[in-house]
C-alpha cells in the first residue's frame, strides 16, 4: 500500500488492507483482504461512545460537543484536554482516581516540558483515552452502576459497548484485546468495521435515537478535530484540511477510520505491520481518492508524499502511496 524510496531504489513497502463501504453496507472499493480480522483499537471510540449518547446519559449529563470529542478523541494531553477532562469529571464529584486508564507522559510538548520542569509526574487524566473514560463514568452513573470497575468486560458500560459494536458492524465479535487505556477493544473484520464507519456517515437527525446518536458524535469529531487529536497529529490536521468533509480517527497499530458524510461513504484501513508513517500516507491517499482532500493542501501532502531529508536537509527520496491508492 505504501513504498518508501531512496533516490531510485524501493528501500521498503508496507502492505495492508483497506475497504470503503457505502450506506447499504456494501464494500465498493477494496485493498488487500476485506475480511481481515482487526482489533480496531481507538478508531472504535466513537462506536464505545454510542451508548453515552443513544441512551440519554450525555443529555442528562449536559455534555457538550466538546465533551463528545473528547470522548471519541485520542487526545496529546494538552491543556485544552486535561483542563476539560478535569472539569468534566469534577461536575459528576469525580477526579482523577475515578479513571481506570494509567498515566501517560503528554504527546503535547509543552505540557510534556511543563510536566518535567515542576519535577512532577503525568496523571491519568494525561492518558490519551481520558475523555473516552469520562463518558464510560458518565454512562456508569446514568445506568446505575458500579464506577468502581467499568472496564470489565463484564460491566454494563462495556456490555453496552458490545452490543453497539456488534450491531452496527453488522457482526458477532469473536472476542477482544485490552487496549492500553484498560478497556475492553472488541474485534471485527475490516469490512464490518468499514460498514460501522458507512452507517455513521448516512446517519440521519432524528430518523432513530441511534441516527440522531451517531450525527451528533461525528459533528463533535468535525467541529472540534483539536480536541480529537492535537497539534501537528493527522486526525487534527486533516479534519482542517477538509471542514465538514470528514471525520478521521486513527487508531494504535496503524489503523485508521473515516466516515464521509456527504459522500455516504465509511472507510476502514489497516496496515499489516503497524507503521504509523504508513498508515497516514494510506489514509491520505484514499481521502484524495474519494475527492474530500486536496491533495495540493499542505497538510494532506505532508501525509500524502512527504519527503525524506538527509540531517544536512537534502532531499533524499519520500514516501508514497502505491498506485492503485493514488496515482496522482
Amino acid at each position: 500500500m505504501v513504498e518508501i524510496w531512496r533516490g531510485p531504489f524501493m528501500e521498503s513497502q508496507h502492505w495492508g488492507h483497506a475497504v470503503v463501504v457505502n450506506a447499504n453496507g456494501e464494500v465498493i472499493e477494496s485493498w488487500g483482504n476485506p475480511d481481515e480480522i482487526i482489533l480496531p483499537r481507538s478508531s472504535a471510540k466513537m462506536l464505545q461512545a454510542l451508548p453515552l449518547v443513544e441512551s440519554g446519559a450525555a443529555d442528562a449529563a449536559g455534555l457538550t460537543p466538546e465533551q463528545l470529542a473528547l470522548a471519541c478523541a485520542s487526545h496529546d494531553g494538552a491543556a485544552i484536554h486535561t483542563d476539560r477532562v478535569r472539569n468534566w469529571l469534577g461536575d459528576m464529584g469525580l477526579g482523577e482516581d475515578d479513571l481506570c486508564c494509567g498515566p501517560q507522559l503528554p504527546d503535547d510538548r509543552p505540557s510534556k516540558k511543563a510536566l518535567i520542569c515542576a519535577g512532577e509526574k503525568p496523571c491519568r487524566i494525561h492518558n490519551n483515552c481520558s475523555g473516552k473514560h469520562a463518558g464510560f463514568l458518565t454512562l456508569a452513573r446514568h445506568l446505575g452502576a458500579d464506577i468502581a470497575d467499568y472496564v470489565n468486560p463484564d460491566h454494563a458500560v462495556q456490555q453496552a459497548a458490545k452490543l453497539a459494536f456488534e450491531e452496527v458492524t453488522g457482526l458477532d465479535t469473536p472476542g477482544f484485546g485490552i487496549d492500553g487505556c484498560s478497556a475492553p477493544n472488541f474485534a471485527t473484520s475490516l469490512s464490518g468495521m468499514g460498514r460501522a464507519m458507512a452507517a455513521f456517515a448516512a446517519a440521519e437527525e432524528g430518523r432513530s435515537a441511534r441516527d440522531s446518536a451517531m450525527v451528533r458524535l461525528r459533528e463533535a469529531m468535525m467541529a472540534h478535530p483539536d480536541l480529537v487529536a492535537g497539534e501537528g497529529r493527522a486526525c487534527t490536521e486533516l479534519m482542517r484540511a477538509t471542514p465538514g468533509k470528514v471525520a478521521v480517527k486513527t487508531g494504535a497499530e496503524a489503523f485508521f477510520i473515516a466516515i464521509l458524510p456527504e459522500q455516504k461513504l465509511g472507510v476502514a484501513l489497516k496496515i499489516s505491520d503497524g507503521s504509523t508513517r504508513a498508515s497516514e500516507c494510506a489514509i491520505a491517499a484514499i481521502l484524495a481518492r474519494l475527492g474530500v482532500a486536496d491533495p495540493s493542501d499542505p497538510m494532506v501532502q505532508k501525509r500524502l508524499a512527504p519527503r525524506i531529508l538527509s540531517r544536512a536537509g537534502e532531499d533524499t527520496g519520500g514516501i508514497r502511496p502505491v498506485a492503485e491508492l493514488w496515482a496522482g
